[in-house]
């Protein structure tokens, strides 16, 4: 990653380069696995941000629209994808104007754990729904995290999304997203050097900083921690295909998935 580029990654986004194959690979399995069931309907994607995986759905559904709540978002992607079934907009879940459009299928992927109350958000997704559609949402499984990030408000357990979902969608089936053995052993690489760095932080000032401060700094180890993990073995690119989702053993999925409907 240049230095002009550190100086805008939040170290919340994918897509920056070289060491960031395993982001970019978990982030976009979530959208091969939605292109399956995406074939000839009518897709929203709710939180595209840069509308990677948004452009792939549209090379298999009928109609897909791009929907986020930031304008610097929503043109970027104008700029990025051109397709005649595929469209930008910026939009804002939240408020109280419906968009007036209803979908077959409708993805939200790592967005919940961003917000204090996802409530508004989700009946928001809701309202989105034609009439036997189905909503696929992700978001991390707290109970795989051993990095602190502080864009997120809340993560989640199964259990506890589940009981969050089942408050808006009337049918919730929980999946997971799991990593092969070349994906896990990458995390266990990541995970000791995000370990390497805390100890020297033994009386968690961190926590004392300004958000701006934390910001800038989260920013920076996000990309120390994954070149010390590919430092630490011989490199070998994880891609999509080493993510897969199952119901098999969700508490050791990295990602929650979600499908709802009703």
């Amino acid at each position: 990653m240049s230095d002009a580029a550190a100086a805008t990654f939040t170290g919340e986004r994918p897509g920056r380069g070289e060491h960031f194959d395993y982001d970019e690979a978990r982030h976009l399995a979530a959208y091969v696995y939605a292109a399956r069931l995406a074939a000839g309907k009518r897709v929203v994607d709710a939180g595209c941000g840069e509308g990677w995986g948004t452009q792939l759905l549209a090379s298999v559904a009928a109609d897909v629209v791009g929907l986020d709540y930031s304008a610097e978002a929503i043109a970027a992607c104008r700029r990025l994808w051109q397709a005649p079934n595929l469209r930008f907009l910026q939009f804002d879940l939240t408020g109280s104007r419906p968009l007036g459009e209803r979908f077959d299928l409708v993805t939200n992927f790592q967005v919940v754990e961003h917000m204090r109350d996802p409530l508004p958000f989700l009946h928001g997704l809701r309202g989105l729904l034609a009439p036997g559609g189905q909503l696929l949402l992700t978001t991390p499984n707290r109970l795989k995290t051993f990095s602190e990030n502080p864009y997120h408000v809340r993560e989640y357990t199964a259990a506890e999304l589940a009981a969050l979902l089942h408050a808006v969608f009337a049918d919730v089936t929980m999946l997971g997203m799991h990593g092969n053995a070349k994906v896990t052993a990458f995390d266990q690489r990541r995970e000791q050097a995000v370990k390497q760095i805390l100890r020297l932080d033994p009386l968690g000032l961190r926590k004392l900083l300004p958000a701006p401060v934390v910001h800038f700094a989260f920013a920076r180890l996000a990309v120390l921690v994954r070149r010390r993990a590919h430092a630490a073995a011989p490199p070998e690119r994880i891609v999509p295909e080493d993510f897969h989702i199952s119901g098999e053993d969700i508490s050791s999925a990295v990602d929650l998935v979600a499908l709802c409907a009703g």
